[in-house]
C-alpha cells in the first residue's frame, strides 16, 4: 500500500512539474514577423491558386496551362501546412488575397488569349519573386521554429517555380522583373507577397499586390533568378 502511495506521490510531482513548462508553451507568441509571414504567404497561396485556376481555363499557350496546373497543386499543398502551423501558434489568417491581388485578379479575368498568357507570366514572376524575397526574410529573421522550417520548406518550390516562369517569360518574350533586397513581409526595402507590383511587358500591369511602374524594354538586361539563402 506504502508503494502504491510512493507512486502516487511521484506521478503528482511529475505533472506538476510538467505544468509550468506546458503553461510556457502555451503562452509562447510568435513575433510580428513570424505572423506577418503566414499571413503573407497565405495570402500569396489564396492567389496563386485562384491564377493557376484562371491559367488552366485561359491559358493559349500549353505551358501556361501546365504551369498553372503545377501552381494550383503546389500552393493548395503548402497552404495546408500554412493553415495548420497557424491554428496551433493562434494566428488569425485573412480569409481573402489583398486587395491589390484581387484587382491582378480580375484584370486577368478580362483577358484572353496571348495577352492573357503575357499579362499572367508576367504577374506570376513578379509574385513569385516577392514570396522569395520574404521567404528568405522569414529564414533569416523568424524565430518561430515550426514557421521557420515552414519557409524553409517552401523556399525550393518557390525557386522551381520561378525558374519555370523564366524560361517561360523568354520563350513569349516577357520582360523578366528585376530582383532587389530582401525585406519582411511587412518591411520597407522590398516588397513582401502582396507588396509593390512589377511592372507589364511595355505596359502597367500590376502583380500580386501594389503600385505598377514602368517596366524596362525587351533589352533589359534579365534579373539572375534571387538566390537561395
Amino acid at each position: 500500500m506504502l508503494g502504491i502511495k510512493r507512486l502516487g506521490l511521484l506521478a503528482a510531482l511529475v505533472v506538476v512539474g510538467l505544468a509550468p513548462a506546458a503553461a510556457a508553451q502555451a503562452a509562447a507568441q510568435p513575433s510580428t514577423q513570424d505572423t506577418q509571414y503566414l499571413q503573407a504567404v497565405h495570402q500569396v497561396n489564396l492567389f496563386e491558386i485562384t491564377a493557376g485556376n484562371l491559367a488552366q481555363q485561359k491559358g493559349q499557350n500549353q505551358q501556361v496551362k501546365d504551369l498553372g496546373k503545377m501552381f494550383v497543386t503546389d500552393h493548395t499543398q503548402l497552404d495546408q501546412t500554412v493553415q495548420s502551423t497557424a491554428q496551433q501558434l493562434n494566428v488569425q489568417l485573412p480569409a481573402d488575397p489583398t486587395a491589390d491581388q484581387q484587382k491582378v485578379l480580375d484584370r486577368l479575368n478580362k483577358l484572353n488569349g496571348a495577352e492573357f498568357d503575357k499579362a499572367w507570366v508576367t504577374a506570376e514572376l513578379a509574385g513569385h519573386v516577392q514570396a522569395i524575397q520574404a521567404t528568405q526574410t522569414e529564414i533569416s529573421q523568424g524565430s518561430e521554429q515550426s514557421v521557420v522550417q515552414l519557409a524553409q520548406d517552401a523556399l525550393p518550390v518557390l525557386q522551381a517555380h520561378y525558374d519555370a516562369l523564366v524560361a517561360l517569360a523568354q520563350t513569349l518574350g516577357v520582360p523578366v522583373p528585376q530582383t532587389t533586397g530582401s525585406a519582411s513581409p511587412g518591411g520597407t526595402t522590398s516588397p513582401a507577397p502582396g507588396g509593390t507590383e512589377a511592372p507589364a511587358p511595355g505596359t502597367e500591369s500590376p502583380a500580386p499586390g501594389g503600385t505598377a511602374t514602368e517596366q524596362p524594354g525587351p533589352g533589359a538586361t534579365e534579373a539572375p533568378a534571387p538566390a537561395q539563402s
